[in-house]
């Protein structure tokens, strides 16, 4: 079955039964992302859900000067939109790119929409994604405020080590809020201690 690690995703959340994990994946089409191409570009309206199924995005904006700061990486097994953009229908600030190839089911605005109305158990996913995402959120803002860099680059490791092998350091280290040449000194220290 093509949608396999779709359904999968939503019955083991617990939330979503078999028959409507079914239910809602038969309205999810398949999507292909090249590598570098953008998922959603700032300025524009984020019109899609996007569950990835293989593969690794990050998300990203310009700071005051023009340079890319990201925001977020983004693995196979989760979902990928722009929260604010989607939900408020505003224009996107940040953009969202593939750092490799992938694969993953998209679902529109509109669609998601119809089934919030009309399937219960949909209803109770959703407000669990955005619960979870929004203590993500919580917990990276504190993270910034009350963390070294060696503390956020150590836990980004722990946590995802693949994203190492997909994105560039550059992306790396404006995600952990530093510049590359702090990040590369936080490596080789950490080396040395192990």
């Amino acid at each position: 079955m093509p949608q396999e690690n779709l359904i999968s995703f939503f019955k083991n959340t617990n939330l979503v039964s078999a028959a409507a994990a079914v239910e809602i994946a038969a309205q999810f089409t398949r999507k292909n992302i090249s590598k570098n191409q953008l998922q959603l570009t700032a300025g524009k309206i984020c019109d899609e859900y996007l569950f990835l199924e293989k593969g690794y995005m990050r998300a990203f904006a310009h700071d005051t000067e023009g340079n890319e700061v990201t925001t977020s990486f983004y693995r196979q097994g989760q979902l990928i939109f722009e929260v604010s953009s989607f939900f408020n229908r505003t224009r996107s600030q940040e953009n969202i790119q593939a750092l490799t190839d992938c694969e993953g089911w998209s679902i529109n605005y509109e669609q998601l929409n119809n089934l919030f109305h009309t399937l219960p158990e949909f209803r109770d996913f959703g407000r669990s994604v955005l619960v979870k995402g929004f203590a993500t959120l919580k917990i990276r803002t504190l993270a910034m405020i009350t963390e070294t860099a060696e503390e956020r680059y150590e836990h980004l490791f722990a946590t995802n080590p693949e994203i190492f092998q997909h994105a560039p350091l550059k992306n790396i280290a404006s995600y952990l809020g530093i510049t590359d040449t702090s990040l590369s000194r936080i490596r080789k220290e950490l080396v040395k201690k192990r």
